[in-house]
Formats: structure tokens, sequence, C-alpha cells
């Protein structure tokens, strides 16, 4: 069995800059696994620009923002091994890994990070009627074989669902001479950065059909077409509504699934809001010493703040195996309000040491709202902002002067607040 002091899943993302943020902070005994060939994980794929503009104050590409953190793990000779699958992970962080040069091996750790990143949502959980035909694909799919492959998967396209990656996919193959025929989302808003909408969407005259979904696929040995209807409040299709458009591929951007099945093999409790890990203010799991980051924890909207976050991680573990990330004490619940999805952290220790982070997806659009946080039913912050959406998550930074009393809270409350009609 081999040893390494801090041992990173994924080489995505989350996991090259966990991997730079260990090394910043002090460690050298780092091991990154990843599945691919290369490191980068999806970045690869995204040959568009609009990365790093946060962390880099410029707009890289996918592979080029990637690069800037593939330099880094090259520099500080942080050691990885690709095309290593992790089989599983032990409770008391022992990582069971296979791969063609090494074969069936084992790494005890002191500290795990899990950078798994996140998988699409398939057909088969959608429920969609119709023909099960060539010429459906997801978005992240369709993706990998025109930047990856040099493949076209079809010529007449319609988008289900208004995901970043389905705007971007709208746009691309626009550019490759198809016809985009209309992005239809089930929701009253789209789940995409507004910024995508006018981009690949406005600029291009396609069509975005809110409150609207596929109810039919047509086609046998290949798909023809598909019809969409409108839907009620009740997101049902309304009879009379539908449409027919002719196409040969439907692309699906419905959604996002973190890759917690390793996470899971280890003990760590899992959050229904996310379908990420349960965490603390530092990244910890409820397992100790196993930390989680990224699109595994949680979707992001941008990767600059999944490098943000996984930085941190990084640096945690590392206070975890040098033994100064405090550990024990109770561990106080954030409670999601009104109009607040998917919060990380779920909790918050005690004995917190910096300011503390709270992310979240508001659950609809809301105007000229306030994000407020209570703790001991009493107001910490209040946060005016002109709009939220669900496409676009929320920072919030308190310091930690303004938790006082955290040893005797019973919850910490993050709600939004609308003006009244």
């Amino acid at each position: 069995m081999r040893n390494t002091d801090i041992l990173i899943i994924g080489g995505g993302p989350a996991g090259l800059a966990a991997a730079v943020g260990a090394y910043e902070a002090g460690a050298r005994d780092i091991l990154i696994l990843d599945r691919e060939e290369r490191l980068g994980g999806i970045l690869k794929q995204c040959i568009h620009n609009g990365f790093g503009l946060h962390t880099f104050k410029e707009e890289l590409t996918g592979p080029e923002y990637a690069q800037r953190f593939i330099e880094k793990v090259l520099a500080y000779q942080i050691p990885y091994q690709t095309e290593t699958m992790v089989l599983d992970v032990s409770a008391d962080k022992v990582v069971t890994c296979v791969s063609r040069k090494n074969g069936l091996e084992q790494i005890q750790a002191k500290a795990v990070i899990l950078c798994m990143g996140c998988r699409e949502r398939p057909r088969g959980s959608l429920g969609t009627p119709g023909e099960r035909c060539p010429g459906i694909f997801t978005a992240g799919t369709a993706q990998k074989f025109t930047n990856l492959e040099g493949l076209m998967p079809g010529k007449e396209v319609v988008i289900l669902g208004s995901g970043d990656i389905g705007l971007i996919m709208a746009r691309r193959m626009t550019f490759l001479g198809a016809k985009v025929h209309a992005c239809v989302e089930l929701m009253p808003y789209s789940s995409g950065l507004k910024r995508n909408i006018v981009q690949c969407l406005d600029d291009f005259g396609i069509p975005l059909l809110l409150s609207h979904t596929v109810v039919d696929i047509h086609g046998r040995e290949h798909l023809e077409g598909v019809t969409v209807a409108e839907v009620g409040p009740d997101l049902k299709p309304i009879p009379g509504t539908e449409k027919y458009f002719p196409c040969d591929t439907l692309l699906l951007s419905v959604g996002l699934i973190p890759e917690n099945e390793l996470s899971e093999m280890a003990g760590v409790k899992i959050a229904p809001s996310t379908s990420g890990a349960e965490v603390d203010e530092q990244l910890q799991t409820s397992v100790p010493g196993i930390f989680s980051a990224g699109n595994v924890l949680h979707v992001h909207d941008l990767v600059d703040f999944v490098s943000e976050e996984a930085m941190k991680a990084g640096a945690n573990a590392y206070r975890y195996v040098q033994g100064q990330l405090p550990q024990g004490g109770r561990k106080v619940p954030v409670q999601m309000g009104f109009g607040v999805g998917g919060i990380v952290p779920q909790f918050v220790s005690e004995n917190a040491e910096d300011k503390v982070s709270f992310m979240f997806r508001p659950r609809n659009v809301y105007r000229n709202a306030k994000v407020i946080v209570e703790m001991n039913r009493e107001q910490v912050l209040s946060k005016k902002t002109m709009i939220l959406a669900p496409g676009e998550m929320v920072n919030l930074s308190i310091p930690v002067e303004k938790l006082k009393g955290l040893d005797k809270a019973d919850s910490i409350l993050v709600r939004i607040e609308v003006p009244e009609a």
C-alpha cells in the first residue's frame, strides 16, 4: 500500500485548483488521480471564451483556463496519475484504484479531496414519450463530438432545456452551419447565465420558448421531428398548444448531477438540496479528513468559483494533515428560507475562525429583493440586489465577528425578502 498526505480524486478544474491550494499552503506530499488521458476535465472541450474573468482578470477559453492551472501543477512538480479509475474510498481514507500502468492498488491518505465533478441528466430521467431513435444527445456529448472529435451530430436542431451548455451549443451548432429551431425550457425562466442567453440565442435570432416542453419524439430509424407544447403553472402540457418542429437532432440540457458515488462509499452524508456532500465552512464533509469542492459538491455557474472553492479545500486539507484545523465542537445547521435553494455550506462550526462564505441559487426570479441572514432570530446581514435569478449563484461573505454567539445558536437562516406588491 502506498501512502500520501493529500489525495485528490479528479483532475479537472476543481482537482487542479485543490492541488495548487494545498501546495501553496505548504503541502508537498500530494497526488492527483484522474480517469481521463489528460488533465483538464470538461474544460478541454469548452473552446468558447468567457472563463477566467474573476480569477485571471481576462477572458480565456476553457483549455486556456485549464492550462494555467496545469502549468502550476507542473511547476510545483505535483505528482498525478491519469487513466486511473478510482473504485472505492473508505471512511479511513484508503483509496482503491486501477490503471494500466500500476494495476490494482490501494493508497492510504491522511486527507482526501473529492473533485469528481458532475454528469448530465440523461433522457431516461425525463420520462419524455416517443420513439427511442438515434439523434438524441446530451448537450455535453454533442459538444465533445464537435469540439474534440470533429463530428457533426446533425443539421436541424431543437434544444430541450436552457442550461449553459445547451445555450452555448445553440451558438456552436449555428457556427457549424446547422439550423437551431428553438431552445425549449420547461420553467418560466432560463437556468442559464443571462450573458449566454444574449450572446448565444438573441444574437442569432434563436427563440427561447419558456414554459414549454417536448411532448413527443418522432422517428424510428432516425429522429424526424419533435412536438413541443406550452405548459401551465402545474408544468403539465396545455392541450391545443402543440407545435411540430422537423429536426434530425435533439440536444438535452436538462440539468447536471454531482458524481457522488465515491462520496457515498466513504460514508459521506449527501445533502438532498444539492445532491452533493454536506460540508461545514471549511468544506470538510461529515467524515473527518475528507473534503469536497467543485461541481461534485454543488453545481456552479462559473468555473472561477470552482477554482476559488477548491483552493480553499486544498489549503484546509493541509491544515487538517498538520493538525491545525479545529475539529469537534457543535455544528450549527444552515437553514434555507424563502427563495433560497441548494445552499453551501450546510453547517457552520461553533469554532469558525475566519469569514464564512455562503453560496446558493435563488428558486425563482426576484427583483429589488434583499438577501437576509439571521442567527438566533437576529439579523446579521442584509444585502440588497436588483435581480436574482436561478441561473446565477449568490455569494455571501460574513466576517466571523458578526456571528458572535455562534456557540449558542440553534441555526443560521438565509432567506430572500421581496418588496410587497
